[in-house]
């Protein structure tokens, strides 16, 4: 296909495609882009687990956790730790999300067996320091402090409690329970979820199959066998129609959202095409236009697919004046339904599907992104193939396919949490 600018016809577009290796080591099978152009290697892995993994009364333990894997190890203190990492110019971090715990790290390739090192340490021999544990848990504290002081952390907060009451993911950590978490239920969090078992891995730079192989027996090998506990199932988000939070403030924050599809439905992408030009970021999606250009009652709206353990849930969010909030909201569900009920015109699906397949090779600009996008396409249970088609079935989409996956987007079932003090709800 071949486009036009400024009146010159451009070269046909080539086909974009990422050259996957599939790499088994062990238990271990790692996906592999190798790329000589530059001397570095990153590499990115994840077990299931993360604040999935949390007691109640003790959200955001396993994130604690994770934060202090690089606030020294074995017989490096936090200082001597840093300061190992920053001689070697290597990127080393950790984290918990609500369903995975992840970890990574870049590295110039002469520093390679230096990052394999430090990370291993940092996971069979973390040290857990009181002082350590102290700073990590005080940003932690902060951080939920301030999300409890803002309509936007409110809304979210009653939103997912209401979506998901019955699940981990319905549960976000508080300065109660960020207080209440001991050392000794950290280590206790870590040897639970760091094991051999359940691992994803992704690799992207200058190193060749064997050389990666060679990597997953240094990093991996130390660590208990077994895998951490599965995390349950999503269940389809709870329908409670509107709740409010009664915060005093200038503007209200509406948090949205809707049942989404499975991975591994036939209809993922062509909801994903309806779903960007109805709520899609920037300003061509139909809420934007409606609510921001033709009323001015936002600076920004925007719904994105949201995939947590295993499911696609319809996630939104939109700031507007407190006395306006019950007309955006209504707006929102008018414009809803009518994509429901009409589905797309030609012009949409054409400049969807054009952003969304001329996007996809700008997130493989660099080794760190290629891998944390490989280790994702992973943990959604895609197989190599499926990107190697993406563009292809994003071409081949017509506006009756997305029309017909635009149904599923059901206004009746969009529910909401409203933080502030909003009029007309």
């Amino acid at each position: 296909m071949s486009d036009t600018l400024f009146g010159v016809t451009l070269p046909p577009r080539r086909p974009f495609s990422v050259p996957i290796q599939v790499i088994e080591e062990g238990a271990v099978t790692a996906w592999l882009v190798e790329d000589r152009s530059l001397p570095v290697v990153s590499l990115a892995w994840a077990w299931p687990g993360g604040a999935a993994l949390d007691a109640p009364g003790r959200e955001g333990a396993m994130a604690m956790a994770a934060a202090l894997l690089s606030e020294g190890a074995g017989d490096l203190t936090n200082l001597a730790f840093a300061d190992a990492l920053r001689d070697a110019g290597i990127s080393l971090g950790f984290s918990a999300t609500r369903d995975s715990f992840d970890g990574s790290f870049r590295a110039l390739s002469p520093a390679l067996p230096e990052a394999i090192r430090l990370a291993r340490l940092a996971m069979t021999a973390p040290r857990l320091d009181e002082a350590a544990i102290a700073r990590v848990r005080a940003r932690a504290v902060l951080g939920a402090r301030q999300a409890l002081e803002t309509p936007a952390g409110l809304a979210r907060r009653a939103y997912v409690s209401a979506a998901f009451p019955d699940h981990p993911a319905g549960r976000l950590s508080s300065p109660e329970s960020l207080m209440a978490t001991t050392r000794e239920e950290l280590r206790e969090g870590l040897s639970r979820q760091l094991r051999r078992g359940g691992l994803l891995v992704a690799a992207a730079g200058d190193l060749d199959a064997a050389a990666l192989r060679a990597t997953l027996r240094a990093l991996f090998d130390g660590l208990p066998e077994g895998a951490p506990d599965a995390p349950p199932r999503l269940p389809a988000p709870a329908r409670f129609g509107v709740r409010v939070v009664p915060k005093a403030a200038g503007q209200a924050t509406l948090v949205f959202g809707q049942d989404g599809l499975l991975p591994t439905d036939p209809d993922w992408e062509a909801f994903q095409v309806a779903l960007r030009i109805l709520a899609g970021g920037g300003f061509q999606s139909r809420l934007t236009k409606e609510i921001r250009e033709a009323r001015g009652l936002t600076y920004g709206i925007g719904a994105g697919l949201d995939l947590a353990f295993g499911r696609g849930v319809v996630t939104g969010q939109v700031q507007t004046d407190n006395a306006t909030a019950g007309q955006v909201w209504e707006l929102l569900r008018a414009e809803w339904a009518k994509m429901a009920a009409e589905g797309p015109t030609e012009e949409e699906v054409r400049e969807a599907v054009a952003f969304l397949a001329g996007t996809l090779p700008l997130q493989f600009t660099d080794t760190r992104r290629t891998a944390a996008l490989l280790l994702g396409l992973r943990q959604a249970g895609r197989a190599p193939e499926w990107l190697a088609d993406r563009g292809q079935r994003l071409a081949a989409l017509t506006r009756a396919q997305v029309a017909q996956a635009a149904r599923r987007l059901d206004a009746a079932a969009l529910s909401a949490a409203v933080a502030g003090e909003p009029q007309g709800l």
